[in-house]
């Protein structure tokens, strides 16, 4: 029993040395234009959603879904957050696909995490990607906006959709549009 555990022990030390050998040594590429690997969105992705998971605090959102927060919640998304998740007139944002690992693009699939897990994203960020730590930009109160907003984006009001619109075609004036970023791809 003592030599099967000791086997077991040193193939688990020799397999640690050897991925963490893999990676010291060069052979992950460090291109941002590259497509992500099967094995990394196995492993990073759920990785990513426990952490978030088991940090995010067991929190309630404390504002209701009204017109003036979603409509607050909008235009903090589109000043500090469409430039990379993309906004109602462009669904793909080209700095956002530039980004490794890729921004997801929220007008197209929509955030799915619960409302406490997407305001710790919001406040604190995720090392090692694009995306920064909000809650040094952006008080509780604004933060619980966009985080609104994002959860309700899919099915916003008429007045907060229009306005929407009318914000995106003016503040992303000079950035290409969808059909210019494709025509590039």
């Amino acid at each position: 029993m003592a030599k099967i555990f000791l086997g077991m022990l040193i193939g688990a030390v020799f397999i640690m040395v050897a991925a963490i050998g893999y990676v010291r040594l060069g052979f992950v590429d460090p291109r941002a234009d590259a497509e992500v690997g099967a094995p990394e969105m196995k492993l990073a992705m759920p990785a990513l959603d426990a952490s978030v998971d088991r940090r995010a605090p067991r929190v309630k959102n404390p504002l209701s879904a009204t017109a003036e927060e979603l409509m607050a919640g909008m235009n903090i998304y589109q000043q500090t957050c469409s430039g990379c998740h993309g906004d109602i007139q462009h669904v793909h944002s080209v700095f956002g696909d530039s980004l490794y690992p890729r921004a997801p693009q929220f007008v197209e699939d929509a955030p799915d995490m619960p409302e406490n897990q997407n305001f710790y994203v919001i406040a604190h960020g995720i090392r090692l990607s694009g995306m920064p730590a909000m809650g040094k930009a952006l008080n509780e109160h604004q933060l619980w906006q966009v985080t609104t907003f994002l959860s309700h984006m899919d099915k916003l009001p008429p007045q907060v959709s229009a306005a929407w619109k009318i914000a995106a075609a003016t503040s992303n004036a000079g950035q290409p549009s969808d059909s210019d970023s494709k025509a590039n791809k």
